[in-house]
């Protein structure tokens, strides 16, 4: 849902507020409930919000429609205690009624985020993961209990940072990102930014603070360009005149700074566009590129001390490596099937409001899909002891063999295939090439011999067919 929306739900007209509520899709933040839900099964919801990073459950609501008629003294006395009745530690909440008209409401509960792994009675685990409660296995439990314990640093107080060292700027888009119209103190506590005793966190000066390097010096982006393939060490180290910078200040200028460097310095490559024409291109695609930088400033790991995010950028490739290894929920082996996870819970919701961020758990998935969208190698990523690396090559899918065997014009049929989400026709093929059915489906049967292209049909003449890349 939107942050704004459901910040400022109070303040929109009372007859608009239903409506808001039915229309907001469900998220990393957000869930609707039936007022017919039982406290226990309530629990699911606290408890994954808690684990994850925090949100908000909406009672009354069911298929669309009101039923928050249902909410009599007795049912949300037992809701508002849920938290408590039905989860193991109890589940910190802040519960009120949201009037809709003069004799409507429904009940809003807000969960911040925890320092703690939370469970129900029955011993279950869940953790929010985009608009559904996942159920946690035993052994991704006690990941996340070894994680918890590194991921509550961005909560920790930043020692003699006040409300004066903020950045007024950055302060204010933050209000207006969260739609909020109290004081600063109150529209920072939204996003637990501050403590309970009103300290600032370290998550409040990364994000907010007018120089965050003045508490936390590791964190800021390190963008380098060389000028061979190979880093190399001393006289022969092969980093390009002027292209070292250190890039400091609140999260968002770090990322558009680092994003607009980037984009400047990296190299082009001859590629086919979308239109079937030869033209310049980026190295690799920017949408991978970019949500790699965004990934890395949002997840690593602020506590380690002494470490930077660091961007080189060589002739045929861009590496990505951050702070931190990846939580124990994750296996950096098969990167698609990965969780979605934050380190900082915080710093990710923030980053969302500000749209930095999409955090809907497609993070990886993207930068996958954008690299085999203009026929280059997977994304690959490297675990160290301290740190993971996101390499983004220039590199043809196809193998050299298969790059020889391609018969003249084939580029164009398969950069329609790449750019859309579907299997095609071959008489979609040749309307989308604007070339004759039998050069089209000759190019296809040549592609299919060499194994580029993968056919489906239940016959040879079968006009259904499709033709698409294989994964």
């Amino acid at each position: 849902m939107s942050s704004a929306i459901l910040h400022d739900l109070n303040a929109a007209p009372a007859h608009d507020r239903l409506r808001r509520l039915i229309e907001a899709p469900e998220d990393q933040w957000f869930d609707r409930k039936s007022a017919r839900i039982a406290p226990k099964d309530l629990a699911r919801a606290l408890t994954a919000f808690a684990n994850a990073e925090g949100g908000t459950v909406a009672i009354g609501i069911r298929d669309g429609g009101y039923d928050g008629e249902l909410l009599t003294a007795d049912k949300e006395n037992a809701l508002r205690q849920a938290g408590i009745d039905f989860a193991v530690p109890p589940v910190r909440t802040l519960v009120h009624r949201v009037p809709l008209d003069e004799e409507r409401s429904i009940l809003r509960i807000d969960i911040p985020p925890s320092e703690h792994v939370h469970e129900t009675v029955s011993g279950e685990v869940y953790l929010r993961v985009g608009d559904e409660s996942k159920k946690l296995s035993y052994s991704q439990r006690r990941e996340l209990d070894y994680d918890r314990g590194s991921a509550q640093f961005e909560y920790e107080p930043a020692v003699d940072a006040t409300i004066e060292d903020l950045d007024g700027d950055e302060l204010t888009e933050y209000r207006e990102s969260i739609g909020a119209t109290s004081d600063d103190l109150t529209a920072l506590r939204a996003r637990s930014l501050v403590r309970r005793d009103g300290t600032l966190t370290q998550a409040s000066v990364l994000l907010l603070g007018r120089h965050p390097q003045d508490w936390l010096p590791q964190a800021h982006v390190r963008v380098t360009r060389f000028s061979d393939d190979t880093a190399g060490t001393g006289r022969r180290q092969t980093v390009e005149s002027g292209m070292d910078t250190r890039l400091e200040g609140p999260i968002a200028r770090i990322v558009d700074e680092a994003a607009a460097l980037i984009e400047s310095w990296i190299p082009h490559r001859r590629a086919l566009d979308t239109n079937g024409r030869f033209t310049d291109q980026s190295l690799v695609p920017k949408d991978a590129w970019l949500e790699g930088l965004v990934n890395a400033v949002v997840h690593r790991s602020y506590s380690m001390a002494g470490d930077h995010i660091r961007v080189n950028i060589f002739p045929s490739r861009v590496e990505i490596e951050s702070p931190g290894r990846f939580p124990g929920l994750a296996d950096p082996t098969r990167p698609l099937d990965i969780a979605r996870y934050a380190r900082n819970p915080r710093i990710a919701r923030v980053c969302s409001d500000l749209g930095i961020t999409q955090e809907r758990g497609e993070g990886i998935r993207r930068m996958f899909d954008e690299m085999r969208l203009v026929g280059l190698v997977d994304p690959e990523y490297h675990q160290t002891s301290g740190s993971v690396r996101l390499t983004l090559t220039a590199l043809s899918r196809l193998s050299p063999e298969q790059q020889a065997a391609l018969p003249r014009g084939a580029e164009e049929i398969l950069a329609v295939l790449r750019h859309r989400e579907h299997p095609l026709g071959t008489g979609e093929l040749v309307e989308a090439t604007g070339r004759s059915r039998p050069w089209v489906r000759a190019q296809l049967e040549e592609l299919r011999a060499s194994g580029v292209v993968h056919w489906e049909g239940k016959s040879p003449r079968d006009p259904r067919a499709t033709w698409s890349l294989p994964r």
